[in-house]
């Protein structure tokens, strides 16, 4: 595990470089225009992912005790998704879900809520850092995603796993998505949770199955999943970012 005081000041640094980035992208849309300042915006990118990965290796974010749950776990984004398919499934209360997954894999596969419940389960208390500034402590139970990959068996050529979800987040028809690098999809902390401090996750917390990735940023953790697609690259996807706020100008590794 990495000294605290160190993990700390880095939270710190990445997130005001995201916020940085963020008003950049925002106020100054003639930058935008200049001839070569996005490309150098692109380059940029896979130095700031070598770099996090250099210094978080391997480790595990931490875990705390169950006496520093937070009360409430805040939920941000979309908290009430009104899409027609997932205002079906909350009807019936998550009855019909079915957890899909896709793409390179040798056995595409598909588990009910129930179904996932009842496989090898790993619960952890860890702490949610979101891009804005704030945190809050809770307790995730779910399988783990390696478990499930695992599953399904890679095929050649899979490098990246791209998360499908029920909600509409910008407001124009499109679905939430994220992706990650094998590397975050199967480290033991990489989980499909179903329950949030021992009961289901709530609708506002990504009802009824939602990713923990806990080395990474709150939009990196997408919620209401219902397929889980294997791929060699995301860039046919969407804005071609990895991911709907990445599409917007967010980082695409978005570690902690």
């Amino acid at each position: 595990m990495p000294n605290e005081d160190f993990a700390a000041k880095r939270r710190r640094f990445l997130r005001l470089s995201l916020g940085a980035g963020a008003g950049l992208l925002a106020g100054c849309d003639a930058l935008s225009q200049r001839e070569g300042f996005v490309d150098a915006l692109s380059l940029a990118e896979p130095l700031n992912r070598r770099m996090q990965r250099l210094l978080t290796g391997d480790w595990l974010a931490r875990e705390f005790p169950a006496g520093m749950i937070s009360p409430v776990f805040k939920p941000n984004g979309s908290i009430d998704p009104r899409t027609p398919e997932y205002l079906a499934l909350k009807a019936q209360g998550f009855a019909g879900y079915r957890l899909r997954i896709r793409g390179l894999v040798e056995r595409p596969l598909e588990f009910a809520l129930d179904a996932l419940q009842a496989m090898l389960a790993r619960t952890q208390i860890t702490r949610h850092d979101c891009v804005e500034g704030w945190s809050v402590i809770g307790q995730w139970t779910g399988v783990p995603l390696a478990h499930l990959l695992g599953l399904a068996r890679l095929r050649p050529g899979a490098r990246y796993v791209v998360f499908h979800c029920f909600d509409d987040l910008l407001g124009d028809g499109s679905r939430y998505y994220e992706s990650i690098d094998l590397h975050d999809a199967l480290h033991p902390q990489t989980i499909a949770a179903y329950a949030l401090n021992g009961a289901p996750v709530p609708v506002a917390n990504g009802a009824p199955l939602r990713m923990r990735i806990e080395r990474k940023l709150g939009y990196k953790q997408p919620k209401y999943v219902h397929t889980i697609e294997v791929v060699d690259g995301y860039a046919r996807l969407a804005g071609g970012k990895g991911g709907t706020w990445e599409d917007q100008g967010y980082d695409w590794y978005g570690g902690i």
